[in-house]
């Protein structure tokens, strides 16, 4: 894949019309649209559809998490609409996980569907390490749990992982050059960090062996998106 294909933008809006004009205005320039909470809880799966027909591929973000049963009709619905990746989070355990891997090659095989990557979010990129240990009560380092969730999800037979890019060498190690690493918490060379905690630059992400970066505010909230998009291909590169 070039650079370009590695980029994800995050549609983090709250309407249809500004992700239609994203949309349309960045298609040429990147690989994919990232469509998180915020859009699909206001919009709903018309935002899918929509944005299927402009010729984008879509990351549907909802970070599922719940029983496997739930989990796995869920997932199978997000394949129906026609994601081509969807998440569920890795803290759900390994049956949960094996669940939506198994409903989505289902559907995508009853349907005719091209099957969508499946990746299991890991440690969110807006947990710090105190965070990590002192609210949410796990004993260790971020990175350990971070590759521990990454070689389950592998073994329930999902695609990859989301991971802050500050894990990706460690991943990369235990699962190997096929497994998808999905990269946020990424900020342009002196760009603001907003409020994500563990974060790099573009190209230290593609160094490190990200298979997609996910880039949102420096992207969608600058005066000219494209060029923009274009300064963060070229740090890509």
């Amino acid at each position: 894949m070039n650079p370009q294909e590695r980029l994800i933008v995050a549609l983090d809006v709250d309407n249809l019309e500004k992700a239609i004009h994203l949309t349309k205005l960045l298609s040429p320039y990147v690989g994919a649209f990232k469509v998180g909470m915020q859009l699909y809880n206001s919009v709903g799966p018309e935002v899918i559809y929509t944005l299927k027909k402009l010729g984008a591929n879509i990351f549907v973000d909802l970070k599922l998490h719940d029983i496997p049963n739930t989990v796995a009709q869920a997932s199978r619905v997000l394949t129906s609409h026609g994601a081509n990746i969807l998440n569920v989070h890795a803290a759900g355990g390994k049956e949960m996980m094996q669940s939506a891997a198994q409903a989505v090659y289902k559907e995508a095989v009853d349907k005719g569907l091209t099957r969508p990557l499946v990746v299991a979010v890991t440690v969110l990129t807006s947990i710090s390490p105190q965070v990590f240990q002192e609210e949410i009560g796990f004993v260790g380092e971020i990175e350990d749990k971070v590759v521990t969730w990454a070689k389950l999800a592998q073994a329930a037979g999902l695609d990859g992982v989301v991971a802050s890019p500050q894990e990706i060498k460690a991943i990369r190690q235990a699962c190997g050059p096929e497994f998808v690493i999905i990269t946020p918490g990424i900020r342009p060379s002196g760009g603001a960090t907003h409020d994500q905690k563990r974060v790099t630059t573009p190209r230290e992400a593609i160094v490190a062996g990200a298979t997609y970066i996910v880039v949102g505010r420096p992207i969608t909230a600058s005066p000219d998106p494209i060029e923009a998009v274009k300064d963060i291909v070229s740090e890509m590169n």
